[in-house]
């Protein structure tokens, strides 16, 4: 709720004012961890005001405000080498080896023999992202060349390394408690972080500290103790609360982009009034018309509709680096992770948003768009979102769940109050049935939500090489089957067209032995026809002019017949035709001189053709 958003930003900023609270959450972008690390690291323990006047000066306007929104963080750096320092200013998106490249351009060092020290996460390697270390904006660091040995005219450099080497004794009187702490620190710690850890035992914030005894030298809060001028061993320090400012006006109704709302438990935090606002205005200001947009349309009738809408708010709100979430149904997105080849498959991971969680903001921003997280799900993952802001929404998502996960998961689901959001389902599909592996609620940190995922990414793996290995033999054993299948279906395609061929050839001499005997009755009546048609054999006493021809056929056997002189040649050729000898097939032939009688006009006589008084012939198959 925004009210546990406010007693965040008090407990770690010590900001005790809400319009100054909400007009910090709007210049980070509602980025709760944003906000409050802009705050603490603030040079000299305080925050520069938000406006030019502390009571007459409105708040920035929108337009302002979207141009400070979309300007980079930049970071400030102060490092210390030998008896030189170097300024940086670097955006927070570059990389501890951008810091390095640059030093050795100023001081001369290369990189391969260079140590940075004084990051708070200890040792860095040179592609870490300056964003990942959650810096404040002042930081101070310092250069290591143990390979590098000092000269003459660098006696000053190891005086100085010597002294970031040593510890420092500081006496601090806490003036208000009447009690004096003995601290050591060694001479790398900076100001600044001496303030954090006052902060922590005193429960002063660093902005509402107020110091006695820091030497005039000891001007920036980002400067080591070596440096800062103190006396060594020990050194004598004084602090108390400073008083808290003038309250700031309160942000007009045009401004406000949250609409807090009022409850009952009032007992909570019953001492608003300290800080110079009562419950209405604290919990009722703002106007509905300046609410941030729904991440989700209530009664969306189309679920891809919804996804898209969700898919651009989150954009909007947090940038482009996120997880591709999956625009469709919560049964299509499950059809995509659980029910391809076994080889395709991946886990499904359910993001549940509600805008009413303290931690939605934080989770989005520093969680699932953390570009470890964001490449993870990406390879690993189907992403399905969906906004339970809404109570038609939530029970929407309640009937898919059911549907497609059974009641178990439904139930569990219900069981998560509101400030346990957002939530993330990692869902991974079995045989029989869904499992829900993890339930990932949204007070997590980016390590551990790597972690759970990671977890969840080797179950998921043990059970998919099962799956691959039946898959593989259920394939195996298919592809057996279909060769088999395959070898039987051309075998009796193959028996097929040999009978079909057999069939036809079979046919075909029929057809071929019909054709043949139509044709030899068609001979035999043609044949007949002729033998009928000749002239009876005349006598040889008859007295007229007899010619007698022999003719040897093709076989070697001989036709005798005795022919009248004035005969045709067509008689002769009839004569031979009947004979089984047809006049288009063969051709007749004298013996010598040879001479083909065929060639001759059928209508020629005998005697002219000079076959008398008798002549061999013979036939011969025409080519």
């Amino acid at each position: 709720s925004v009210r546990e958003t406010f007693l965040i930003i008090y407990a770690c900023t010590g900001i005790d004012n809400i319009a100054e609270a909400i007009t910090l959450l709007e210049l980070n972008n509602w980025d709760l961890v944003a906000a409050i690390n802009g705050v603490i690291p603030q040079e000299n323990g305080t925050v520069p005001p938000l406006s030019s006047s502390s009571s007459s000066s409105s708040p920035p306007s929108p337009t302002s405000r979207h141009i400070v929104e979309r300007q980079p963080r930049m970071l400030n750096f102060r490092v210390e080498y030998r008896q030189r320092s170097v300024e940086l200013v670097l955006e927070e998106g570059s990389t501890v080896g951008e810091i390095k490249n640059i030093l050795e351009t100023e001081l001369g060092v290369p990189v391969s023999k260079m140590q940075l020290k004084g990051w708070k996460s200890g040792d860095v390697s040179d592609t870490t992202v300056l964003r990942s270390l959650h810096l404040p904006k002042n930081n101070s660091l310092y250069v290591l060349t143990p390979d590098i040995a000092p000269t003459a005219s660098t006696s000053k450099n190891s005086a100085l390394q010597e002294s970031l080497n040593q510890n420092f004794l500081l006496v601090i009187s806490h003036r208000e408690a009447q009690r004096d702490y003995s601290l050591n620190f060694p001479g790398s710690r900076t100001i600044q972080e001496v303030k954090r850890n006052i902060s922590d035992l005193t429960n002063i914030p660093v902005r509402h500290q107020q110091w006695e005894g820091w030497p005039a030298s000891a001007s920036d809060d980002s400067m080591t103790l070596a440096v800062s001028g103190i006396s060594y061993p020990c050194h004598h320090l004084s602090v108390c609360r400073r008083l808290s400012p003038a309250n700031a006006q309160e942000p007009t109704e045009e401004c406000a982009d949250v609409h807090m709302i009022s409850d009952s438990e009032g007992d909570d935090f019953e001492d608003a009034s300290e800080f110079g606002v009562d419950d209405s205005e604290m919990f009722g200001m703002g106007s509905s018309s300046c609410r941030k947009s729904p991440m989700m349309p209530e009664n969306s009738e189309n679920e891809a509709d919804a996804l898209l809408h969700f898919t651009a708010e989150f954009s909007s709100r947090y940038g482009e680096t996120h997880p591709m979430f999956f625009i469709g149904s919560l049964e299509a997105a499950s059809q995509e992770a659980f029910y391809g080849k076994a080889r395709d498959r991946k886990l499904l991971a359910i993001y549940l948003h509600n805008d009413e969680s303290v931690l939605s903001n934080v989770f989005c921003s520093q969680m699932m768009c953390a570009d470890s997280i964001v490449s993870y799900l990406s390879q690993n993952f189907i992403t399905w979102a969906w906004d339970v802001t809404k109570e038609a929404n939530k029970a929407r998502l309640l009937t898919m769940c059911t549907r497609h996960f059974g009641s178990v998961v439904t139930q569990t689901i219900r069981t998560y109050k509101t400030d346990q959001f957002p939530l993330l389902l990692i869902v991974m599909g079995k045989r029989t049935s869904n499992e829900v592996l993890n339930v990932i609620q949204g007070n997590t940190t980016v390590d551990e939500l790597m972690m759970r995922l990671m977890g969840a990414m080797e179950i998921f793996t043990a059970q998919q090489q099962e799956d691959i290995k039946d898959e593989d033999e259920r394939e195996a054993r298919e592809m057996v089957k279909r060769e088999q299948d395959e070898a039987y279906r051309l075998s009796l395609e193959a028996d097929r067209k040999k009978r079909e061929a057999q069939e036809r050839e079979e046919a075909e001499q029929v057809r071929l032995e019909q054709m043949r005997k139509e044709q030899e009755e068609e001979k035999e009546a043609i044949r007949l026809s002729l033998e009928q048609a000749l002239p009876p054999e005349p006598d040889e006493e008859s007295g007229e002019q007899i010619s007698k021809l022999r003719i040897r056929t093709p076989s070697g056997e001989f036709l005798e017949r005795r022919f009248l002189g004035s005969c045709k040649l067509q008689v002769l050729f009839d004569f031979v035709a009947s004979k089984g000898y047809p006049f288009d097939e063969f051709k007749l032939l004298t013996t010598f001189p040879r001479r083909n009688i065929t060639q001759l006009d059928p209508g020629s006589t005998l005697l002219e053709a000079k076959l008398f008084p008798q002549e061999t012939l013979f036939l011969e198959a025409k080519e």
